[in-house]
C-alpha cells in the first residue's frame, strides 16, 4: 500500500497547502480504485467523500431528465466538492470512463477539522471557489452545445 502523504502532497488541488495542514488531512484519507462504468457518485445523494483524481478518466453528468456529460476530468482534478456545501448532496453524478485511481477524502471528517481550524477551512474553500468556477463555466459551455447557442469564450 503507497503512503498517502506524498501523494497527497503532489495532488494539484493541495500544492502549497500550509504545511501544518496535511496531518489534519491525512486523517481523512485513504485510496479508492473504480472499474470502468463504474458510478462513483450520484445526483442529490448525501455528499460524504471528495475525490482526488490520480488516474483515469471520470464524466460528470445530469442524469435526468435524460444523461447529459457537462465535463470529463482526469488526473489531478477534483471531484466531489459538495462535501463543504449546505445541504451536502451532490449536484452531478459522476461515472468512471476508464479504470480510475483516486483518493478519497472523508467529507464529514474534513467539515469537523474545518469547523476547529477556521484557516485550514478558509485554505480548502480558496481551493474549490476554483473548483466550482470551472465547473460552472463547463455547464454553460454545454448548454449552450446542446441548445446550439453561440457562446464567445473569453
Amino acid at each position: 500500500m503507497e503512503n498517502l502523504e506524498p501523494i497527497l502532497r503532489q495532488h494539484s488541488f493541495f500544492k502549497g497547502l500550509p504545511e501544518e495542514y496535511f496531518n489534519f488531512i491525512l486523517g481523512c484519507t485513504s485510496h479508492v480504485f473504480f472499474k470502468a462504468g463504474e458510478v462513483i457518485l450520484k445526483e442529490n445523494t448525501p455528499a460524504d467523500k471528495f475525490y482526488l483524481i490520480r488516474s483515469g478518466n471520470v464524466a460528470l453528468y445530469i442524469a435526468e431528465p435524460r444523461e447529459i456529460t457537462i465535463q470529463t476530468i482526469g488526473e489531478n482534478d477534483i471531484l466531489g466538492w459538495s462535501w463543504l456545501v449546505p445541504p451536502y448532496r451532490y449536484r452531478f453524478s459522476a461515472k468512471a470512463l476508464e479504470n480510475t485511481r483516486a483518493l478519497a477524502l472523508d467529507g464529514k471528517c474534513l467539515r469537523e477539522k474545518c469547523e476547529k481550524n477556521s484557516d485550514l477551512g478558509y485554505e480548502l474553500l480558496k481551493r474549490l471557489v476554483k473548483i466550482f468556477t470551472e465547473r460552472l463555466e463547463a455547464a454553460r459551455l454545454q448548454l449552450a452545445n446542446v441548445y446550439n447557442i453561440n457562446v464567445e469564450e473569453k
